[in-house]
């Protein structure tokens, strides 16, 4: 049976060493679209870093201050950094259901963030990135935060992905929950389909990072002569902050501070275990975060710098995130795109990269490849994005404009204040149907819906459209499909509040 292992001395040794292309409503997803480049003559590998929690403002490519972001600013000079790259919703398991699947999370059945209580998770009939490069013979490693399931039959190792560590939930659900500790159970660590560590410590939680990313540098490593995909979801920036002892106290910005650079670090260590193991001018590096700023927790949170709220809405600072993009020589150095772009078009988009087929049923992405590329008058292949929150439709984004149609959203409430890792509260607002023109109002401050009904009313069929397919509120779309729920003789975890964790999972009755 397994026991807790050599967590820490394990980690501490290494350490000392996504406008225009509808929403496919009733239509079928075929093979990659043509456009741009084809696939090289050997498929690129893929790397994605995946930030939890991470806000517009918090990197150096994006006005990040108190702290430096080499790595970044090295990955942003020699690669793209995409302005207006969107998440499909703002908040944990949702969004990464989006980037997994290619798929708004609606479609999928995946809403909030699922916790040790939850007896459902991402199905296992969904095409993940994971699946996809394997049909392609790619090697597939997650290392990090899942967050889409954690019964065996919902895991990384069971959704495409020949390895996993890490986390499988947020790192809050534990008993050291500064306003909700009795509500969750101990927070475990997994490695493949076994549980590690039963009992993950607030020490062990500051090797994190580090551990992460020498798996990473290791599996890149070990896979330099087969194509490969990297998916490195990290825990960080997520509440409760920890850092390793080699970052504590380096920023004037403190823990949040210490935090961002222990990232770039990381970023820094997946570049260069690249180039020395000669792969480097054919991988795709993609980083991005699954949400905005959680601005509730004060200065340990992070800055949506001139975008309106932050995690947990779906104003533009919950959703439009900070993303690089970097491939030597297919990916124009130093440059930025203004052009609106979504997780749910990164599967699409490695699909037209490795060569592999899309799935038989509807997906939401596009291939965004030509805009990656630079390609002289690239357009979004999407007439639109959609925003929702739960299961509904609060906004969309067409072009340069976003209506948000009548919907409660929190904000922070006045003189909220956050000091040590505790949150600050929030408030419940209102915001009537409004329109706002993000290339002059970035902030969303100005509703200009009276002066252009006709954007108004365009914008009001396609969502129109969207809650055919998608549905809005208690309104099922058609195209909705199902989570993957337990069923008789699967595994699980029995995890209680309270109740020391138990390393093996039981059959349900």
């Amino acid at each position: 049976m397994l026991t807790r292992r050599g967590f820490l001395t394990s980690t501490a040794a290494a350490a000392g060493a996504l406008l225009a292309g509808q929403l496919p409503l009733n239509t079928r997803a075929k093979a990659a679209e043509a456009g741009g480049a084809g696939p090289a003559k050997r498929p690129p590998n893929i790397v994605i870093v995946f930030i939890d929690d991470m806000g517009y403002a918090d990197i150096g490519p994006f006005g990040a201050k108190g702290y430096k972001t080499p790595n970044l600013d090295r990955m942003a000079a020699e690669g793209r950094a995409f302005t207006d790259f969107y998440v499909a919703t703002a908040v944990c398991s949702a969004s990464r259901s989006a980037l997994m699947t290619g798929c708004y999370n609606v479609r999928v059945g995946i809403q909030g963030a699922l916790s040790h209580s939850a007896n459902h998770g991402l199905s296992g009939k969904e095409t993940t990135l994971g699946t996809l490069a394997k049909s392609r013979g790619y090697a597939t490693a997650c290392f990090g935060k899942w967050h889409l399931g954690h019964h065996p039959k919902f895991l990384p190792t069971n959704r495409g992905f020949d390895e996993y560590y890490g986390l499988p939930y947020s790192n809050d659900m534990w008993p050291f929950h500064p306003t909700a500790g009795a509500h969750f159970c101990d927070l475990p660590l997994f490695e493949n389909d076994k549980v590690l560590d039963a009992q993950v410590t607030p020490a062990e939680q500051r090797a994190l990072t580090t551990d992460y990313t020498n798996r990473a540098v290791r599996f890149i490593e070990k896979n330099k002569d087969r194509p490969f995909l990297l998916y490195l979801p990290h825990t960080m920036v997520h509440v409760p902050l920890f850092v390793s002892d080699k970052y504590q106290d380096k920023t004037v910005r403190g823990l949040f501070g210490d935090v961002v650079e222990e990232v770039d670090w990381s970023v820094g260590q997946i570049l260069d275990a690249l180039k020395r193991t000669g792969v480097d001018d054919n991988t795709l590096v993609i980083f991005s975060s699954d949400n905005g700023p959680w601005l509730s927790y004060g200065e340990h949170a992070g800055s949506a710098g001139p975008l309106r709220e932050g995690k947990g809405t779906i104003f533009e600072g919950g959703v439009r995130v900070p993303t690089l993009m970097r491939w030597p020589g297919r990916i124009p150095a130093g440059t930025r795109c203004a052009v609106p772009a979504m997780t749910i078009d990164v599967l699409p988009t490695v699909a037209h990269l490795i060569g592999a087929k899309l799935p038989d049923h509807p997906i939401d992405g596009k291939n965004i490849w030509p805009l990656l590329a630079g390609e002289p008058g690239a357009a979004s292949p999407q007439e639109a994005y959609y925003f929702y929150w739960g299961s509904q439709l609060q906004a969309v984004r067409m072009g340069r404009w976003k209506l948000h149609f009548p919907h409660g959203y929190r904000t922070l409430a006045a003189g909220a204040e956050a000091k040590g890792g505790k949150p600050g509260p929030y408030k419940q607002a209102q915001i009537g149907l409004s329109l706002f023109d993000l290339e002059k109002d970035i902030g969303e401050t100005t509703d200009v819906s009276a002066r252009h009904p006709d954007v108004v009313a365009r914008i009001q069929k396609l969502a129109d459209a969207a809650r055919e397919e998608l549905g809005d509120g208690k309104r099922k779309g058609k195209g909705c499909r199902e989570a993957e729920r337990l069923q008789k003789g699967d595994l699980r975890f029995t995890w209680k509040p309270g109740v020391p964790n138990k390393i093996e999972p039981e059959v349900v009755p």
